[in-house]
This record gives C-alpha cells, sequence and structure tokens, in this order.
C-alpha cells in the first residue's frame, strides 16, 4: 500500500484513538437524508460524544470524517452494518481496518513493525521498542516535520493505545500482540475492498493489507473457502487459477449481502 520511499507519517493518530463507542455513535445515528454537512453541524450542536469543549468535538468530528465519511461507499456500508440487527460480527476490527487505510503511520506501525515481530514469534510491545522503531523513521526523515524525543514517545505511547483499544494489542502496562479473531462476515467485507483495488485472485491471496490481521496466506485462503461455504462470495482454485466473485457491485451492497446473512 505504501511507497516507504516517499512516504511522510503524520501525528495525527495519537489526538484521537480508537473512539468505537462515539464511532458506533455517529453511525448508528447518522441521517442518510442529510449531507454530510448537515449531520456534523446535528452532532455539534447536540454534543451527542459529550465532550467538554466545542474544539473537541470538531477535532473528534473531522476524525471521523477523514476515517470513514469522505468514501460514500464506506460510510454507506458502515451505516448499514452498524444498524444492522443484530449488529454485525467484527465491526470493530472494520472500523480497524478503515482507520489503518486512512492513516499511514498506524497502518505502518503494524506491518512494519508489530508483524515483523508476528513473524519472529514475538509478541510482547511495549513503548520503548514502539520509540526506538519510530526515532529510527525520524533520522530516516519519514515524518512530517521535526519530531523531538518527546514527541515520539508521546505518538508511541498513543499507537500502542489505540491498537489495544482497536484488540490488535492486550494488556496494559506490558502489552502483547493479540492472535486476531476475524469473523467470517468481516474478513469477506475487506476481501471485497481489496478486490475492488485489483481483480487478480492470485494476488487477493498474497496482497500484503492481510498483515493488518496477522493472517498467512494459508489463513487467507482457509477463510476464502469458509466464506464460499457461507454464501458470502465464490472461491475456486484450479492450480495457479484462482478466481473469486462477489453478489454485488458495490460496497454498500456488499454490506447488505452481509448484514442480511447475519440476520
Amino acid at each position: 500500500m505504501v511507497d516507504n520511499k516517499n512516504t511522510r507519517y503524520s501525528s495525527r493518530i495519537v489526538r484521537a484513538g480508537a473512539l468505537l463507542t462515539d464511532t458506533r455513535t455517529l453511525l448508528s445515528q447518522w441521517d442518510e437524508s442529510l449531507s454530510i454537512s448537515e449531520n456534523l453541524d446535528l452532532f455539534q450542536m447536540d454534543n451527542v460524544f459529550g465532550k467538554p469543549t466545542r474544539f473537541r468535538t470538531e477535532r473528534v468530528l473531522d476524525i471521523f470524517r477523514e476515517r470513514y465519511l469522505d468514501d460514500e461507499q464506506v460510510r454507506k456500508a458502515l451505516i448499514k452494518l452498524v444498524k444492522a440487527q443484530p449488529p454485525v460480527q467484527g465491526l470493530d476490527l472494520l472500523l480497524y481496518f478503515h482507520t489503518a487505510q486512512s492513516n499511514l503511520l498506524l497502518h505502518d506501525s503494524v506491518t512494519e513493525i508489530l508483524n515483523k515481530l508476528w513473524l519472529q514469534g514475538r509478541t510482547q510491545v511495549d513503548a520503548e521498542l514502539m520509540y526506538s522503531e519510530l526515532a529510527q523513521w525520524v533520522r530516516e526523515g519519514k515524518m512530517l516535520g521535526k519530531w523531538s524525543e518527546s514527541t515520539t514517545r508521546r505518538i508511541a505511547s498513543g499507537i500502542l493505545s489505540t491498537l489495544r483499544d482497536f484488540g490488535v494489542l492486550k494488556g496494559t502496562v506490558k502489552k502483547v500482540i493479540a492472535p486476531i479473531y476475524l469473523p467470517v462476515e468481516a474478513f469477506a467485507y475487506v476481501a471485497f475492498c481489496l478486490k475492488n483495488r485489483q481483480p487478480s485472485g492470485e494476488r487477493l491471496l498474497d496482497d500484503p493489507e492481510w498483515q493488518l490481521f496477522f493472517l498467512s496466506r494459508n489463513n487467507v485462503e482457509h477463510l476464502f473457502m469458509e466464506a464460499h461455504q457461507q454464501r458470502l462470495l465464490e472461491y475456486h482454485s484450479a492450480g495457479s487459477i484462482i478466481r473469486i466473485d462477489f453478489p454485488a457491485e458495490t460496497l454498500e451492497e456488499y454490506a447488505h449481502v452481509i448484514a442480511r446473512r447475519a440476520n
């Protein structure tokens, strides 16, 4: 996803965190008859998140817009999944996926740092380890602006807290990589998003974005077969030829398919 030679990371993620409860509130109360700006104005006016200041509410709404709202298909799909009764399993992991797509620092902290530890059989992650990795990126000039040691340490701690809240890590002071259970419905949703970027079934199995969930090729193939059995998609493999078809054309339509299956 990222060309690391040209990457410039922002510290924006540390000012927000996962915000899972607020995100569910936003999506569940979204009025699809209104524009994005009209909805956000209502959330601002009513202070539905209970933030202490108007500035804090505005900042949170800006982050939501960046993560979930500006892409119409993503917005409509997530609203569908949040409002489904019962809610679709693995929804928080889908919010994590979209957050990682919108924030390169969070994304690469998982794929470049945590996934490397995971492949080495190491699961413990502390703030000092994350700080040392980010400090190396600072020395390589990958950050937007000049980060001081205190800024880098603060952001390292913020990344770990955010990933803990999303369920990627567990623990308080000492954090460890948590084996992620990706429900088949959530897996199929992510697969649809990735297939929209490129149509090759073979490359989809090896897509580096699966590193966000610490999934090997064998894990991915097993989940595709399970999704096929659940009729969430069609997966056919004949030697090196792999064909994957979905029963929808758009992400919004596919969210409807997933929500209907969940019911």
